[in-house]
Order: C-alpha cells, then sequence, then structure tokens
C-alpha cells in the first residue's frame, strides 16, 4: 500500500490543498461574544481560484456522473485527474454507494496518487499499460496505489475497478458514514500515513458537489439522499452537520452588533451540542468575564462577557468552530479527537447571554481571532447542514 504523496513526488505536479500544522500551543484569552479573541495559527496552503461556474452549484440527488464532456476547473488537478475523479464517483454511483464514500474514496485517492493513474518502475508490467506517471512504492499501482492482492496489474490500474475494490472494502468497516474520513480510509489503504486523508477532505467534497450535482450537500435518510437536511447526528457527505436544529435568533455580524463573530441558535437548555464536523478539540473551558471571573456553573446575563463554557474544534483545511454558552462542563477536552455529530456538551446560558442559546462561530486559516471569523449561515449551507432559520 503507498506510503502517501511522498512516494510519487517525483512524478507529479504538487497539490497545493490545505495542510494542517502542528499547532502553537499557549495561553490565549478569549472574549467570546463580543470579540477581542488572542490568534492561534497553523499552516494552509491554497490554490488559485477555481472555476466560477462552480459557484451557487445547486443540489440533485439523481444527477448522473458523465465521464465526458467538460471538467470543471479546479487549481489544483487537471482534466485527466477530474475524469478519473469522475471514474470513482460514477462506480460509486453504480455501486449504489452513499455520496459519503465518494468523497472518502477521492480523498484516498488524492493522497495516494494525486488522481493519477500510476505505473511503477518496480512493476515492468505496469510500464506497458496506459498511465499517467510511474510511481516506486513497493509493487503499488493504480489510483489507489493497490497492491498485488488487489488483483492482476491490468485490474489495478483500470480506474473503474481499483475503485470498486476500494468502496468493496469500505462499506464493511463498521459505521463508516459516521467515522472520521481518515479513520475509515486507513482501515481501507493501511497506510504509513493515516492521518494524511484528512487533508482533502474539503477539496474532495468540493469536487464530488461539482461532478455529481452537489452531491456532497445530501445525507442518508431512510436509504435516500436527501439534500440540506444534516443535522445532529446526521451527517451529509461533505462530512459537515448543524450542531443543533434550532434556527438563527440573532446574525453575524449585524448592524445592531457588528462584533458578533458567530450567530446565535435557538435552543432550550440542556439541548444536545454536536460537532459539527471531526476534528480536535483546542479548546474547552470557562471563558472568564469582564471582571476575569470564571464562574459559569451558573446562568449569565447581557454584558457579563465572555462565552461561559465553551469548545473550540480544529478541522480539516484549517477550519475552526466554536461553541459557547453551554450549562455545564463540555463533555470533551483539549486534545481529544471527536467525530462529526459526536455530543460535546449541553446548551445554556452561562456568559454572555440573556438566555438559552448557542453562539456558533466558524474560522478559516486555523485562526481562533476575530479577523478570521466568517458567516457561518452560508458557510453550512454550502455543506449541505444549513443553520435553519433567518440570519
Amino acid at each position: 500500500m503507498s506510503a502517501g504523496a511522498a512516494a510519487v513526488g517525483q512524478v507529479r505536479r504538487k497539490v497545493r490543498v490545505g495542510v494542517l500544522a502542528t499547532a502553537v500551543t499557549g495561553v490565549l484569552a478569549l472574549l467570546c461574544c463580543v470579540g477581542g479573541a488572542a490568534a492561534f495559527f497553523l499552516t494552509e496552503l491554497g490554490g488559485d481560484r477555481e472555476d466560477p461556474k462552480l459557484a451557487g452549484l445547486t443540489c440533485d440527488p439523481t444527477y448522473q456522473v458523465t465521464l465526458t464532456g467538460d471538467m470543471p476547473r479546479f487549481a489544483e488537478y487537471g482534466d485527466g485527474q477530474l475524469r478519473n475523479a469522475a471514474a470513482i464517483i460514477k462506480t460509486g454511483q453504480d455501486m449504489k454507494v452513499p455520496a459519503r464514500g465518494w468523497v472518502i474514496a477521492l480523498a484516498t485517492a488524492m493522497q495516494e496518487s494525486a488522481l493519477r493513474n500510476l505505473a511503477n518502475s518496480r512493476v515492468p508490467a505496469s510500464l506497458a499499460l496506459p498511465h499517467e506517471g510511474v510511481g516506486a512504492d513497493h509493487d503499488s499501482v493504480g489510483l489507489f496505489q493497490q497492491r498485488p492482492g488487489w488483483g492482476s496489474v491490468e485490474q489495478r490500474m483500470t480506474p473503474s475497478y481499483a475503485a470498486r475494490k476500494f468502496y468493496q472494502k469500505m462499506v464493511k468497516v463498521p459505521n463508516w458514514q459516521q467515522r472520521p474520513l481518515s479513520v475509515v480510509a486507513q482501515r481501507v489503504q493501511v497506510s504509513a500515513f493515516p492521518d494524511a486523508y484528512a487533508k482533502h477532505e474539503g477539496l474532495a467534497g468540493r469536487i464530488v458537489d461539482a461532478l455529481a450535482g452537489g452531491a456532497a450537500r445530501t445525507v442518508e435518510i431512510a436509504g435516500r439522499a436527501v439534500c440540506d437536511a444534516a443535522a445532529g447526528a446526521r451527517i451529509a457527505a461533505s462530512g459537515w452537520t448543524a450542531p443543533l436544529p434550532g434556527g438563527v435568533v440573532s446574525g453575524f455580524r449585524t448592524d445592531a452588533r457588528p462584533s458578533h463573530d458567530g450567530v446565535d441558535l435557538a435552543a432550550d437548555k440542556r439541548t444536545e451540542i454536536h460537532a459539527a464536523s471531526a476534528g480536535r478539540v483546542l479548546v474547552a473551558k470557562c471563558d472568564p468575564d469582564h471582571s476575569g471571573r470564571r464562574d459559569c456553573d451558573r446562568d449569565g446575563w447581557p454584558d457579563k462577557g465572555g462565552c461561559g463554557w465553551f469548545v473550540d474544534i480544529l478541522h480539516a483545511g484549517g477550519f475552526i468552530t466554536r461553541y459557547c454558552h453551554m450549562i455545564e462542563r463540555p463533555r470533551v477536552r483539549p486534545g481529544q479527537e471527536v467525530a462529526a455529530g459526536e455530543v460535546i456538551g449541553l446548551s445554556g446560558t452561562s456568559g454572555n447571554s440573556s438566555g438559552p442559546h448557542l453562539h456558533f462561530e466558524v474560522h478559516h486559516d486555523s485562526d481562533r481571532s476575530s479577523r478570521s471569523a466568517e458567516n457561518p449561515v452560508p458557510f453550512m449551507r454550502e455543506r449541505g447542514a444549513p443553520l435553519t432559520g433567518t440570519g
């Protein structure tokens, strides 16, 4: 099995996608709902802007992938690589694998071969077959860098066959649709770099959307793909879910609250809060108020200051989500890996709050500060996990 992109680095174009680096730890002051957070950086690499036609894609669960015609443009990949991606997705469609599996399969092939059908200098028979580069990782070939136990050289270098073998093994992983992408991919691939797959998840979802009619925005409900319905334990193919079902009751940086770096979601006390995507907990603690007090085990009030009990989670692609005003100590701890939809705490009204709700933020560039905050409403809608209500 391939050890990852390093095995074929000499023969392929480097893929510049978001890469998570080691977090720089420190004591960071945070004042949630009034801004003023300190910065928290990781490294993220990004490509050029992609095809403008990709903006505003609708979601059509019945859309059938085609391998012919024009391909959408992505800075990270060329036409041939996107046709390989289409072959992977179409195989999943033909096998009736839910769209979450297509995202996992694409992210895996992105890591293993950069979506190139690779021959191998150590496998002479592979060099006589059509290929898009030459690797040298053991005796691995093809899009998924599969070794002889997966089939003949010719079979493994046939994209549809290689994808079918991947899916056949993937669907046997228990609870695969809810588990982190890197965990599922590693169970199939048994790679020397088990955490490397996760960094491709965001781009894989965008490619699935572009090639398969917005399919990364779907979630399986009663065996049927449904658009824009991921919430709680229901995870969209993109890997995201709304943290709770309540609608938006206070929007992002409104005229009345220009420093409101997130949205407030309606919730009664003790409503379960779900991690919006798989990731690693950065912070889980009581935020001090304006007076420096850490008394989160009681209801807060307006102008008290602070997030109360809150959690920050770092996700693939350098995104960070924040969850404020929990009623009691969070159920997670810093450094813990969480799955999408995992319950991380209960809603409340601790900190700077006038009543029970969840304050929810999204940050990019692995930066916890106010300057990286973006409107969670369009962000979550694009991932098939809309925050229902106004905002």
